[in-house]
């Protein structure tokens, strides 16, 4: 295995609920077409048929797919999550696709990477993108319409493939935890502060997507886990 499909191999495509089964198909073959294979599909059980027609020689990677009921269970075993957006939010700010990629290589070439994608009519949601560690948005010259989902992904994977030789300087970050982790750290401390009276019923939503994005962004590590539970549980 080359250095180049080693790099790919640690990204996953992530869909959820995605309304058009053509997409489907168009997504497998993007990813063939710039060296990527880990689809993941969020609330669908499985393929319709229309999917194999558009996919056009990426069967393989359909029949790889791997489903999942929740967004939790599909992002749990990652290690980081950027979730593409077109919508602005108040609490969750995002980076250009550009400087998204970027920052994905500054991290060790084991982290598993997750690239989430909303459904084709509404995107993300507020509460999918608490999953996410960070929000990236794809540059275009009007509001609207929005890329069509296939597009969205081929550019994100384009600029990922062509981005490879990056790791060469890539900068030696400690490897961050599962997503998983993340969330079980990120939610103790949610609840830490909740009984300290400092989240309450007027602010909650507000403050619990400020705080994951805070500690989203920090890209928690094993050594950073052990600091925050240690101070939480003071």
């Amino acid at each position: 295995m080359t250095e180049e499909s080693k790099t790919m191999s640690n990204f996953t495509v992530i869909l959820v609920q995605p309304q058009n089964p053509e997409n489907i198909g168009l997504v497998a073959r993007n990813m063939k077409n710039t060296g990527f294979e880990n689809l993941r599909i969020i609330r669908q059980r499985e393929l319709d048929s229309k999917s194999y027609k558009t996919a056009v020689h990426s069967r393989d990677i359909l029949e790889k797919t791997r489903f999942y009921s929740s967004l939790s269970e599909a992002t749990g075993d990652l290690d980081l999550i950027f979730a593409a957006t077109s919508k602005r939010r108040k609490n969750f700010p995002f980076l250009s696709l550009e400087d998204a990629v970027t920052k994905m290589f500054e991290f060790p070439p084991a982290t598993k990477i997750g690239l989430l994608f909303g459904n084709e009519r509404t995107g993300l949601t507020s509460d999918e993108l608490l999953s996410s560690n960070f929000r990236f948005a794809i540059t275009q010259s009007a509001r609207q319409p929005s890329y069509n989902l296939a597009s969205a992904i081929l550019l994100t994977l384009f600029h990922i493939y062509s981005s490879t030789g990056l790791k060469k300087t890539q900068i030696s970050w400690e490897k961050p935890i599962s997503r998983k982790e993340q969330d079980e750290c990120i939610q103790l401390v949610l609840d830490k502060l909740e009984k300290k009276k400092f989240i309450h019923k007027t602010n909650k939503q507000h403050m619990t997507e400020m705080i994951y994005d805070l500690f989203g962004r920090l890209a928690m590590t094993s050594r950073d886990k052990k600091l925050l539970l240690a101070l939480f549980s003071k």
